[in-house]
């Protein structure tokens, strides 16, 4: 099968006739995006690994000593580098579920006949147009021990509400609530239209066969909205990963080190200690997982359907 394949391809190859002015436009059309992506995007990536397997000299290049593997041996040995990993996965842990799930119950609210639909897809998308740095100072300031919005409510059901951001308990959950309000409208946004596009005959259909709501939503919703689910999934985890800017400015990865994700571990180690070629090989570290937990999304959500 495989080498029908390629033969197939060669022969698709072959075909492709150069002096036809449909495919020398194609081709100049596709020339800036490559050109893009090979600067900004495949060029970084080679330099990047190249970098970890240095000690990256920024200031001489050309001094910088190759040492092989041993940035991505010192990192697997390094605690605070795994106690970077700990809060990252937590934080995905807290967000990733929630921001599907609630994107989901959204979309199916707001596509019923209810009263101001427009009013409220407003609402529900309206944080995801701020900036981090905005999102994260304002909740900043709502978590406030002393005059902040939510311990003011929460002290009518505790004594003494926590600390929210200077606790190595709440901190991290705190991050991921301000986190889950900015981004559930995109998934909102995504999910709602592909709620939208699902036929109603089925659902009349359905009906007529006497299927409750809880089987309509099971048998048809779901399997019909399966690749927007697997794409918004993948998208938050991705996001949540590469969590920085709510963290870095809401808490600057306090108390301790409790909320140190790993992208401000890569921040610190390259700018902070100019530790160039050892931050790269963080880098790298994150891009694999992502590679890792991107394709096993996908088969555990769309159940390795691949078409």
């Amino acid at each position: 099968m495989a080498t029908e394949d390629r033969i197939s391809f060669r022969g698709r190859l072959q075909s492709v006739d150069l002096s036809d002015s449909e495919t020398r436009d194609g081709i100049l059309f596709a020339l800036p995006y490559l050109a893009l992506f090979s600067v900004f995007l495949l060029y970084p990536l080679v330099k990047g690994f190249y970098m970890s397997l240095f000690d990256w000299n920024a200031f001489a290049p050309s001094q910088s000593e190759f040492i092989l593997f041993e940035n991505y041996t010192r990192m697997l040995s390094d605690p605070v580098f795994w106690t970077s990993v700990r809060a990252t996965v937590v934080f995905v842990v807290l967000t990733v579920p929630t921001l599907v799930v609630l994107g989901l119950a959204l979309a199916l609210g707001v596509n019923r006949d209810v009263k101001g639909k427009r009013v409220l897809r407003t609402v529900f998308f309206s944080p995801y147009v701020l900036t981090v740095s905005v999102v994260s100072l304002i909740w900043a300031e709502l978590y406030a021990p002393q005059y902040g919005a939510v311990n003011y409510y929460v002290g009518f059901l505790v004594q003494n509400p926590p600390s929210w951001l200077n606790s190595f308990t709440w901190a991290m959950p705190a991050i991921a609530l301000a986190t889950i309000w900015w981004t559930v409208g995109f998934n909102f946004v995504i999910l709602l239209a592909a709620r939208q596009s699902v036929p109603e005959r089925l659902y009349e259909a359905a009906k007529i066969d006497g299927a409750s709501s809880w089987r309509a939503f099971k048998d048809i919703t779901l399997p019909q909205m399966r690749s927007a689910i697997v794409f918004v999934t993948t998208v938050q985890f991705i996001w949540s990963f590469q969590v920085f800017g709510q963290a870095y400015i809401m808490t600057n990865g306090g108390p301790g080190e409790s909320t140190q994700t790993l992208v401000m571990y890569l921040f610190r180690m390259a700018f902070n200690e100019g530790q160039f070629g050892y931050a790269a090989a963080v880098g790298y570290f994150l891009f694999f997982v992502l590679v890792a937990v991107s394709l096993g999304n996908y088969y555990f959500v769309s159940g390795g359907d691949t078409t």
